[in-house]
């Protein structure tokens, strides 16, 4: 004889109206209770929540979310070649900041790549379909079109870094301006008068701000500015390397090095150790973001601290305001404001 209450194995999965006959109440309050609202007495709710889990009965968030005209998807699109997102730190340093506010919430992350017009045009195809809630933008150049398309197509999104001083959308960044003041400032602290800068990719506002903090703690001092000292850059160790011996070549003489990521100081390390100029005794090396490859560098790298899992954390803290602000339900209070700057912090290590 069958107990009351039980599902035999071929009994398939629970329905919501079994639910509600098994509390008693009527399917549309099942649905109050399981979507988390407040208009349900305890009791009730005590009810279904019982009879929920008597039965086992797991929501369809599918149907829930085609119901209320959400996809519980967010993609977190980088505008850059895929070598170079696993290349840096920087990367999945914001990828698991991002993964670790998500833990907790329904919502699906899809990383996608955008760094070839082929790939571009893909994605504008995807997001004009809707299939995401929300972007988040990591890496964006000041002549992406990728921002203006979210704005248009009404996607909430959130960028690391603004474009400009003048960006529209929400953004998420670190204090460029003041880490590279710090940097520089230790350097004159520590007797380096010849400093030079390799830039990161100039379209970047961040990169901008690098170099406006490293010209700005110069000319504070009373140093005198020497454009011959700064060299493009891109980010990358092969930048770094090209930058760093286009640098000795115009100014043998120079005494510091300030790098805008630990991957171009890097190229430079390698650069000058093949032209025999010992770190720091010779030059000193500092570096930005204070990734994992500062520790190890040898000499172990001074490097630009910037929080990049907090700022992905934050990126998401910021978007769900945003999906939330765009939905019929009351959105929750934001923690965040619209432009979030976080603090940098310098960490010294023997290269400097």
């Amino acid at each position: 004889m069958a107990v009351q209450g039980t599902r035999g194995r071929g009994a398939g999965r629970p329905t919501l109206e079994e639910v509600a006959a098994r509390a008693g109440v009527g399917r549309g309050t099942v649905s109050r209770v399981i979507n988390g609202s407040p208009r349900v007495s305890a009791t009730t709710r005590a009810a279904v929540e019982a009879a929920v889990a008597e039965l086992g009965y797991v929501p369809n968030t599918a149907a829930r979310a085609l119901a209320a005209n959400r996809t519980d998807a967010i993609a977190l699109v980088v505008p850059e070649p895929e070598t170079r997102f696993f290349a840096e730190p920087y990367f999945s340093d914001m990828l698991r900041g991002v993964g670790a506010e998500l833990a907790d919430t329904e919502m699906q992350l899809l990383l996608i790549f955008a760094g070839s017009d082929r790939e571009r045009a893909r994605l504008a195809q995807y997001l004009a379909a809707h299939r995401v809630d929300g972007v988040l933008l990591v890496s964006v150049h000041a002549d992406d079109p990728l921002p203006d398309l979210l704005a248009e197509l009404e996607i909430p999104a959130v960028i690391s870094g603004p474009r400009s001083a003048a960006e529209a959308l929400p953004s998420v960044d670190s204090d460029n301006y003041g880490g590279a003041r710090s940097a520089v400032e230790h350097l004159l602290a520590r007797g380096r008068t010849r400093i030079a800068h390799i830039t990161g990719r100039l379209d970047v506002y961040g990169a901008q701000r690098r170099l406006d903090g490293y010209r700005d703690a110069l000319r504070d001092s009373g140093r005198p500015l020497d454009e011959l000292l700064v060299e493009r850059g891109d980010f990358t160790e092969d930048g770094g390397a090209r930058a760093m011996t286009a640098l000795l070549a115009r100014r043998p003489d120079l005494d510091a090095v300030f790098a805008a990521s630990d991957v171009t100081a890097a190229g430079a390390r390698h650069i000058l150790r093949e032209a025999g100029r010992r770190i720091p005794d010779d030059v000193a090396l500092v570096g930005y973001d204070d990734s994992a490859i500062a520790r190890h560098m040898d000499p172990p790298l001074t490097s630009v601290r910037q929080p990049i899992e907090e700022m992905g954390r934050s990126m998401i803290d910021l978007l769900l305001t945003e999906i939330a602000a765009r939905r019929p339900a009351p959105p929750p209070p934001p923690r965040t404001g619209h432009q979030v700057v976080l603090a940098t912090e310098l960490v010294v290590r023997t290269s400097a």
